[in-house]
């Protein structure tokens, strides 16, 4: 049963093996390699290995009934089948969980970035309270956020933001969170009382690692400049932002949020690890298109995903057609309902069949 879920936790015991070779102890980068990928499926292959010795348990529970020859053995040996039978059926629900959320469920870290779109200030001011919106969704789940870099306009507005967040289930509730996110509201610099429509976009991707993604250093241009924006003289004194140009792809990434340029770069192969885990996923989803990919899950940046319509208080999600009326929560973070609607309604559509794995 599980035969996916079983590979995993017959790798796990392989690294296990492993991380007791003498050789690998030795060698620090490969033994840090194996310790992040063992950690990584930790969690899904203890609970396979739970399942495999309940299942264990239930099958001598049974021959027990079914050899008993007194009535009292039997009637032990039934509320032990009972109660194994119990555990089984739950836990079985908990590794369909695991094979439908596929490796969303073991990656705990992503990149999000944030960017305003069509609307001029008003796009931008959206911008910034999507970013406080999930930052506080962040806090409250316990998870912990970095901003990696941030762009502002002299209204207070995002032009661009981008943030990694880390803590276990992060990327597994957020990854619905990409595409168009559209707003109707009373502008702040609106005089006139009257409704705009303005739009930003939102991007997830896991936080991808050396070992997901490797990058050579020959398909790199690395460029470095004066921060330009606030910031003072200190800023931009020194040539600390760093601009790196993934030649293959022609992916760029322009890092300026930190005075050492150092950590500008460091920030900077973060982001571009994750788009280009990001990139190859979408070329492996257009390969499998004949199979129709779920609704949530297609993650287009220009896909309006959903609307904020602030005069009825209503926030509208395309994709599932769920409509919810209390968005004044929702925007200060309370986003455990839609995103659990989301998460559910993918989980749903992977058990029918309807999702490429």
């Amino acid at each position: 049963m599980f035969p996916v879920l079983q590979a995993k936790l017959t790798r796990y015991e392989e690294l296990e093996g492993q991380l007791q070779d003498p050789a690998i102890l030795a060698d620090t980068t490969r033994m840090l390699e194996i310790q992040r990928e063992h950690g990584g499926l930790g969690k899904v292959a203890l609970t396979v290995r739970q399942f495999n010795q309940l299942e264990a348990d239930l099958a001598t529970a049974r021959e027990m009934f079914e050899s008993a020859e007194d009535a009292e053995t039997r009637e032990y040996a039934q509320a032990e089948c009972t109660e194994l039978q119990a555990k089984f059926d739950a836990m079985r629900v908990e590794l369909e969980d695991m094979v439908t959320a596929g490796d969303s469920l073991t990656r705990g870290s992503l990149i999000m970035e944030i960017r305003a779109g069509t609307g001029g200030d008003e796009a931008a001011l959206f911008a910034r309270d999507l970013f406080e919106m999930y930052t506080r969704f962040v806090e409250k789940k316990g998870w912990k956020f970095e901003v990696l870099e941030i762009s502002t306009t002299e209204l207070g507005g995002l032009k661009e933001a981008v943030l990694s967040i880390t803590g276990e289930g992060a990327f597994h509730q957020l990854q619905f969170e990409s595409g168009g996110h559209r707003v109707q509201r009373v502008p702040e610099t609106e005089t006139q009382g009257r409704v705009h429509t303005s739009a930003a976009t939102v991007a997830v991707m896991p936080e991808a690692t050396d070992i997901d993604v490797e990058i050579r250093d020959e398909d790199l241009q690395i460029d470095t400049m004066r921060a330009g924006g606030p910031g003072g003289q200190k800023v931009n004194k020194t040539e600390s932002a760093v601009r790196i140009t993934h030649m293959p792809t022609g992916i760029v990434v322009r890092i300026q949020d930190e005075k050492s340029q150092h950590k500008n770069k460091a920030k900077a192969m973060r982001v571009l690890r994750s788009r280009l885990m990001e990139q190859r996923q979408d070329t492996l989803n257009q390969e499998r298109s004949a199979q129709r990919r779920t609704l949530v899950g297609s993650g287009e940046r220009n896909e309006r995903i959903r609307t904020y319509n602030f005069p009825q208080n209503r926030l509208t999600d395309h994709r599932i057609n769920l409509t919810v009326h209390k968005l004044d929560q929702i925007i200060t973070g309370d986003l455990d309902d839609v995103i659990q609607a989301m998460v559910s309604f993918d989980r749903e559509e992977r058990l029918r069949g309807n999702v490429a794995s």
